[in-house]
């Protein structure tokens, strides 16, 4: 193994022992910018289950910053936390959103290319799956409070599929649209994205 190989390998260990402050303060704006988006767009629903963008930004600062698994656990927890000062049922976000977070993190890891010519699909994939995992386990969980005699209400199910899914649509494109800007703004490399 010449000097370089070795020298390479431990400057990639040295850079991957946890998040850097810049990642902390990045997750910290977006989760910012989900929860500014979940208090305006949220109130034209009247349905107990409301959009949650905050999705689509935990989402966007996992597929950025490349988290370990624990780290993508607390950003979930992080964002499930912020939920809980929006109406709602209380606690539910607590567990569908570490869900989400953990999602995307493991389809981050699956080593397939999703691109049409320079342009990569997989933020719209994995963006998609996460939201429709927080939220079905969110949907999940109520009704197995629901169903236990817990006081808490539920609406029709097709009521928060259509929420579901049209937030997972809208989450997706969301990221979509603000992956490159957002990296190019951080100085990033966008050529030859590790997106896979």
């Amino acid at each position: 193994m010449s000097q370089e190989t070795m020298r390479k390998r431990t400057i990639q260990n040295k850079s991957r022992k946890g998040m850097s402050v810049t990642d902390i303060l990045l997750v910290g704006v977006l989760l910012a910018a989900g929860a500014v988006l979940k208090f305006f767009v949220g109130a034209f629903f009247t349905a107990g289950m409301k959009p949650n963008f905050i999705i689509a930004m935990y989402c966007l600062a996992i597929l950025l910053i490349r988290p370990r698994l624990y780290e993508a656990l607390i950003i979930g927890i992080l964002a499930g936390v912020i939920s809980q000062f929006f109406p709602g049922t209380p606690y539910l976000n607590l567990i569908s959103e570490p869900v989400g977070a953990v999602v995307m993190y493991f389809l981050m890891q699956v080593p397939i290319r999703m691109e049409i010519g320079k342009i990569t699909f997989k933020p719209v994939f994995a963006t998609f799956i996460a939201t429709l995992c927080s939220g079905f386990s969110f949907l999940g969980t109520l009704y197995l409070l629901f169903y236990a005699g817990a006081n808490v209400s539920a609406m029709p199910v097709a009521v928060f599929l259509g929420i579901i899914l049209g937030t997972a649509t809208i989450n997706s494109v969301i990221v979509e649209v603000l992956y490159v800007p957002v990296k190019l703004a951080l100085g990033r490399k966008v050529t030859n994205d590790p997106v896979q």
